[in-house]
């Protein structure tokens, strides 16, 4: 921008925050169960900076901001279907989704009712059930099919809003993994892993007033696409292949939670 330019005061300016590392994807037990869920070396959190008010009403001009920034650009990682390494965006992005996704939940009793309805046995077990396919997924316990099988006795224990929750949502692409899942037997390290990542990504204050502890971010999964078609968080659509953009107004901090499904780190 050359001197005495006016300033768009609309847009926004983004600056990569490589400091700002995320423990819980690299404590020892994580690492050890996201090799185990066939997840590890496919699943990254990036934070970036921001310089302006962000208005959750302008998401849009906000995430199209973002995928244009000359310090996006060359930092925001993703995988190459081609290669299976990690790339920075190609092409230039045409256009965005954002799809809003709520985050109300501040307590991991959402999941009680796992253990109230015989999803899971007092002792964390869950609990088995006939081999069955909901394609790509094999089910062969209780809370896959509750996770996925929308005709199943049990599936309505969590209402359409709560599935909507990015608390729900985080623990659903856990549970399912990658593409050599090795499914956990029982339900304590997806609600350990699920609690973890979710604390670090997600802001909260507490209220000056009510003294009550209240969320800041605003969550939203994103999609981009360049000429050719779909190209960020990946070219092929995955239910287990997403970007969520967690933005802190407060801080103007986007915390980029990635995954793309396929077969994870092995050794």
């Amino acid at each position: 921008m050359a001197a005495g330019e006016p300033r768009d005061s609309g847009s926004y300016y983004f600056r990569f925050l490589p400091q700002r590392t995320f423990q819980c994807l690299s404590t020892q037990e994580t690492t050890s169960r996201l090799r185990q869920w066939s997840m590890l070396g496919r699943v990254a959190a990036q934070a970036f900076g921001f310089d302006q008010t962000f208005q959750a009403y302008r998401k849009d001009d906000f995430v199209m901001a973002f995928f244009k920034d000359p310090n996006v650009i060359p930092n925001l990682k993703l995988l190459s279907d081609s290669s299976g390494q990690w790339i920075t965006l190609g092409s230039e992005v045409k256009k965005i989704e954002a799809t809003n996704v709520p985050c109300t939940q501040l307590s991991m009793s959402f999941f009680h009712r796992l253990y109230d309805e015989d999803i899971v046995r007092d002792d964390g077990h869950i609990i088995k059930c006939l081999d069955s396919f909901c394609d790509p997924f094999p089910i062969s316990d209780e809370l896959r099919k509750v996770l996925l099988v929308e005709d199943s006795e049990k599936y309505e224990i969590f209402s359409q809003a709560d599935r909507e929750e990015f608390l729900f949502c985080l623990f659903k692409h856990l549970c399912l993994g990658g593409a050599l899942c090795q499914y956990e037997d029982v339900l304590n390290p997806y609600l350990e892993t699920t609690k973890l990542i979710y604390k670090d990504l997600v802001s909260v204050r507490k209220n000056p007033q009510t003294k009550k502890i209240q969320i800041t971010s605003s969550i939203f999964k994103v999609t981009a696409y360049d000429s050719a078609g779909m190209c960020y968080p990946s070219t092929k659509s995955h239910e287990q292949t997403f970007s969520y953009f967690l933005v802190d107004p407060i801080r103007r901090h986007v915390h980029v939670l990635y995954h793309c499904y396929g077969v994870g780190e092995m050794s």
